[in-house]
């Protein structure tokens, strides 16, 4: 029978769409000649004598247009009365009200015509009211009946606000969306038990486990644009051993508007559960620190290069300068940043770092006044297989950056180091580590600022664990992991490149700053985690499996070296190396062998 109907009003709806318009204002006009005939046969009783009847009909017309006249001034005539909402209804109101006014005043003041019943006003405006608004209501409540068969996936959402509203409001009046909300989770106490759009919530966070057991939805969903990474990691918890699919919306800063669609929805992510903070572009100590200077940046075309380069466009450099060997990602960054709008002079540059004269030719031509450099050779497999290149690149190519940096008196000089530079095992950590005693020893002899930021594994970056994972999982698995135990820091590219550029600004030259990183976590937990937001079961949809350390490859990671002291900075969220003093004259004799 449902389908029946259904059938019936799509065709319906298909065959009037063309003439809506006309069809609309059609039945505005019988709807205000009925309700004015209703109310004279309420007011007599349905005893209507001639000459109330030719009353009625000598002042119809003027009705009639005033009625029209206002519906469509107030554009009316172009509502889909299947998404009829509140503020349809008040302007309804308003329209139905100002009508029944001015139609006394023509009436009464400028026909004279006292004999016309005081009570047809009223009777009228409240007929009026119900046929114009109930018919609205009728044709959604209607259309949502019919839908109702069509459901798709039943959801939970987290978190009963305005975004919460939104969204299940769009899931009920758009069918394509295969949603069905069937609950809340709300931590407002007082409203539980009470119902958005016919939903009801069930109540806060310690309910959460015993409604997924009890309605079964298929998926969660975290209506909280605004939700911080601790409630996010504590919903997760909540609903980790039920092995469902968890979305989100963005956040606040990405909603435009602030109108929240079912089309915003996406897959939670392990980069909510690590972030941390918001970044932001308007830290007043890095614009006065970048703002106005040209700015020179290694290895822009690589992952942090490019969020560096992205940030620092933000605080208005007089020229930024990208320094990068492989053209495919600095032509991509190039273009990104082109596509701004901005006018901010943006200069890519193709080169190496190992090639001293190509070095030369650009500060000489340039002139940068603030260098970052975070060109680097990063993968530590890799490098154990090619040493003598690690050695060239991170060691040589950083001394030919920071000599010349020194030679044309830049103002700063910021190296981008890792944690593998500390207590390393592996060339890769060896030659940053050499490379972070360059840096330091060229400041003891330099005008220029020398600094450094040291910090662990971003997810997002070339090579990241993530994307590992995204390949293995959309190839059906497994996953690998080297050992149960290993652990490794982890913070989000844009949150750590903030942090660079807040040590950078703050620092007078020599410091090595550390990035607070948190604590270290499992591999084996992040991919059992990937695992479950992908809503699979780690181990039976989704295998892990344990390949062994790698060469190079250390169980655990640590941001300080036994030769250093830590001490806090005056700045959040980041610390201070102190390292054993070493003689720039012995650095230079080990380097001159090479």
């Amino acid at each position: 029978m449902r389908n029946f109907a259904s059938a019936i009003y799509l065709s319906l709806e298909r065959n009037i769409i063309e003439y809506r318009r006309v069809v609309v204002i059609a039945v505005h006009v019988v709807q205000a000649v009925l309700a004015n005939y209703l109310a004279f046969l309420l007011r007599f009783e349905a005893v209507l004598d001639v000459t109330y009847l030719r009353l009625m009909l000598q002042f119809l017309p003027y009705l009639i247009v005033i009625r029209l006249a206002l519906y469509l001034q107030a554009g009316l005539y172009k509502d889909l009365w299947r998404y009829a909402s509140v503020g349809d209804l008040l302007r309804i109101l308003r329209t139905v009200t100002i009508g029944s006014v001015a139609f006394m005043v023509v009436v009464r003041y400028m026909h004279g015509e006292s004999y016309y019943p005081r009570s047809i006003y009223v009777l009228d405006w409240l007929l009026l009211l119900l046929m114009s608004g109930g018919s609205r209501l009728f044709i959604r409540v209607f259309r949502e009946f019919l839908s109702a068969e069509q459901s798709g996936k039943t959801v939970l959402l987290i978190g009963a606000g305005d975004a919460g509203e939104m969204i299940v409001r769009d899931m009920k009046n758009n069918p394509k969306y295969s949603y069905e909300p069937i609950g809340f989770i709300d931590i407002d106490p007082y409203k539980k038990g009470l119902s958005i759009h016919g939903v009801p919530i069930y109540g806060g966070f310690g309910e959460l486990g015993r409604t997924i057991e009890k309605y079964g939805p298929e998926e969660i969903l975290i209506s909280i644009p605004s939700a911080s990474q601790k409630s996010i990691k504590e919903i997760y918890e909540h609903c980790k051993p039920f092995n469902l699919p968890i979305r989100t919306l963005p956040a606040l800063s990405d909603i435009l508007d602030d109108k929240v669609s079912v089309s915003q929805i996406r897959p939670l992510s392990l980069q909510d559960l690590l972030q941390r903070e918001p970044v932001r572009t308007d830290i007043e100590s890095v614009r006065e620190y970048v703002g106005g200077k040209i700015v020179l940046i290694t290895g822009a075309g690589g992952s942090i290069g490019s969020e560096l380069a992205r940030q620092i466009h933000e605080y208005g450099p007089a020229e930024l300068l990208m320094l990068d060997r492989y053209e495919n990602g600095l032509f991509d960054i190039d273009m990104e940043l082109a596509g701004r709008g901005v006018d901010i002079q943006v200069t890519p540059l193709i080169g190496d770092i190992m090639d001293k004269a190509r070095v030369e030719h650009l500060f000489d031509r340039y002139k940068p006044q603030i260098v970052f450099h975070a060109a680097a050779h990063k993968h530590v497999p890799l490098m154990e297989l090619n040493p003598l290149e690690a050695v060239k690149n991170n060691i040589f190519g950083t001394r030919n950056i920071a000599e010349a940096a020194s030679k044309h008196s830049a103002e700063a000089f910021v190296m981008v180091s890792s944690d593998k530079a500390v207590n390393p095992i592996n060339v890769m950590g060896a030659t940053k580590r050499v490379a972070e005693f360059i840096t330091m020893g060229m400041n003891r002899t330099s005008t220029t600022r020398f600094s450094i930021v040291r910090f662990g594994n971003v997810l997002g970056s070339n090579g990241s664990v993530v994307n590992i994972f995204e390949e293995q999982l959309k190839d059906g698995g497994p996953l690998t992991v080297t050992h149960p135990e290993m652990r490794r820091f982890f913070m989000l590219i844009p949150e750590a490149v903030q942090l660079v550029l807040i040590a950078a600004a703050s620092g007078k030259g020599g410091e090595i700053f550390v990035l607070d990183m948190g604590e270290p976590i499992k591999i084996l937990d992040m991919a059992e985690n990937f695992i479950r937001l992908s809503g699979m079961v780690p181990y039976e949809d989704i295998d892990i499996t344990f390949v062994g350390l790698r060469p190079g490859e250390k169980m655990y990671e640590e941001l300080f070296d036994k030769t250093e002291r830590r001490v806090p900075s005056s700045l959040q969220k980041l610390w201070m190396a102190v390292p054993k003093e070493m003689s720039p004259e012995y650095l230079q004799q080990r380097l001159a062998g090479f």
